[in-house]
């Protein structure tokens, strides 16, 4: 399994989330958004962290639009936590370390 964040794109999403065996945390980005640079290091330690049990990538909203209305994705940093082709959770806006693994043990314990 991955040890890190995983770029993807509106192509790849299929393969990448909705079909991937175990739950997927899909963080949504743009190079413009101040937030997301400070949210980053949370989703990369998240990704080392559930390494065991959680795939994690993160997708820039701006080139891909398909995945972006696909999951309602109203502002960024947003983040879909998906198993199994369905969505167990969403979160939009930063949200801070202990927040986000916080938000990860209620769906993935």
């Amino acid at each position: 399994m991955s040890k890190g964040v995983i770029t993807i794109t509106d192509t790849e999403f299929e393969t990448e989330v909705l079909q991937a065996e175990q739950p997927v945390l899909v963080y949504f980005w743009a190079s413009w958004c101040g937030p997301c640079r400070l949210m980053s290091p949370a989703v990369n330690q998240a990704a080392t962290t559930y390494s065991d049990r959680l795939k994690v990538v993160k997708m820039e909203i701006d080139p891909n639009p398909l995945t972006v209305k696909q999951f309602q994705v109203e502002g960024v940093p947003a983040l879909r936590l998906i198993q199994g082709g369905k969505l167990l959770a969403s979160s939009e806006g930063a949200i801070g370390k202990e927040k986000l693994l916080s938000f990860l043990d209620t769906h993935l314990n």
